[in-house]
């Protein structure tokens, strides 16, 4: 949606990438949304400051300092708090609603906020541990590369409370708080194992697999960003055009069709997760994942994964390149194997690819 001018000056007093951009210490802050909140909402939330000068960054700097992760901004009101059963993020609204939204009394009321994460990770969900008995049973998180495997493993960890593994070592994840990084995969003490191998000896070698399945498009652009600027990182227009790119999809959109067809084809036990329906409905996929692990999980630790759902690993909509980097031959090869992996599925009684893989010519 397009909005006048005036609206967009607006925004620019209460969005991040507006003049009220909070200093370099909080970048790790994220727009939520603008949601709506009941009186009872609001007068249950722990932290209420009344500012007549009150800015974004000063409301992010009162719920960081109080050690919460939630910031509610309407100026002249911020509140901190953390999702509840009264207070859940589901229900996002048009930005245009909390834009044009003011208020002038100084005391707590309901309306439309717009919401924000701090840096502060909901104590909900802090602590991990590895599993107190070492399973018998290893259970796979298998993806191809650049499908969102590392998020995922943020998600079960908060969600659950226990260290995911992996079949590899990466030293960046481990620093930043992937401690199952370092233990040896087969220990049985990590809740599910990170891997991208795709060979029928390496699927065998495990009793239960979850299968992360995301958009090959998306996936090959995710995966070359990495291989060209890291985790987070995001390739240049100059990398996109270079030879690199169609002899990287050249090898790596058939890994991506060959890696699903082998785990639904010697995988033992599957759940097949798709990326697309973790974003678009997180809290009941993630009922689904932890009923898989066969893990029992509250209500709370949910919201809290819900709350803390971004992660550090989970690549921000930063720089895209300026052209379509998918040539039509490339396009007809990857539809190829999409409707392959789609046929694949419903074959094996799971439901096919979201529309959206094959992308509206």
């Amino acid at each position: 949606m397009q909005y006048p001018p005036d609206v967009h000056l607006m925004f620019a007093t209460y969005l991040l990438h507006g003049s009220d951009r909070p200093s370099t210490s909080f970048r790790n802050i994220h727009y939520r949304g603008c949601f709506e909140f009941k009186n009872s909402s609001i007068c249950s939330f722990p932290v209420h400051s009344f500012q007549p000068n009150l800015t974004t960054q000063s409301c992010m700097e009162i719920c960081t300092d109080k050690e919460l992760p939630l910031a509610v901004f309407k100026k002249p009101h911020c509140f901190c708090t953390r999702t509840s059963p009264l207070f859940s993020l589901t229900r996002q609204l048009d930005d245009l609603r909390c834009a044009l939204n003011h208020s002038s009394s100084s005391t707590a009321e309901g309306g439309y906020y717009h919401v924000y994460h701090t840096p502060v990770l909901d104590s909900r969900c802090k602590e991990r541990m590895f599993l107190p008995h070492r399973s018998s049973s290893l259970v796979a998180l298998s993806s191809f590369p650049g499908a969102g495997n590392t998020w995922v493993r943020h998600l079960i960890e908060l969600v659950t409370g226990y260290y995911t593994g992996s079949f590899y070592f990466d030293g960046t994840l481990f620093n930043r708080g992937f401690k199952g990084e370092k233990d040896y995969w087969r220990s049985g003490r990590s809740i599910c194992v990170k891997t991208h191998e795709s060979g029928q000896k390496e699927i065998e070698m495990f009793d239960s697999a979850i299968l992360l399945i995301r958009n090959p498009y998306r996936s090959l652009m995710a995966e070359f960003n990495r291989k060209c600027a890291g985790h987070l990182g995001h390739a240049s227009d100059a990398q996109w055009s270079s030879k690199e790119w169609p002899a990287f999809v050249s090898s790596y959109a058939p890994w991506w069709a060959s890696h699903a067809l082998s785990w639904l084809k010697f995988g033992r036990r599957l759940l097949v997760v798709h990326y697309e329906e973790l974003q678009k409905a997180l809290l009941p996929q993630l009922r689904l994942i932890t009923a898989f692990l066969n893990v029992s999980v509250s209500e709370e630790r949910l919201l809290c994964a819900q709350c803390n759902q971004d992660g550090h690993f989970k690549r921000s909509g930063g720089p895209q390149p300026s052209f379509d980097p998918f040539t039509p031959d490339m396009k007809q090869t990857i539809d190829s194997f999409i409707l392959t992996v789609d046929q694949a599925l419903r074959s094996r009684n799971f439901s096919g690819l979201p529309q959206e893989y094959t992308p509206t010519r």
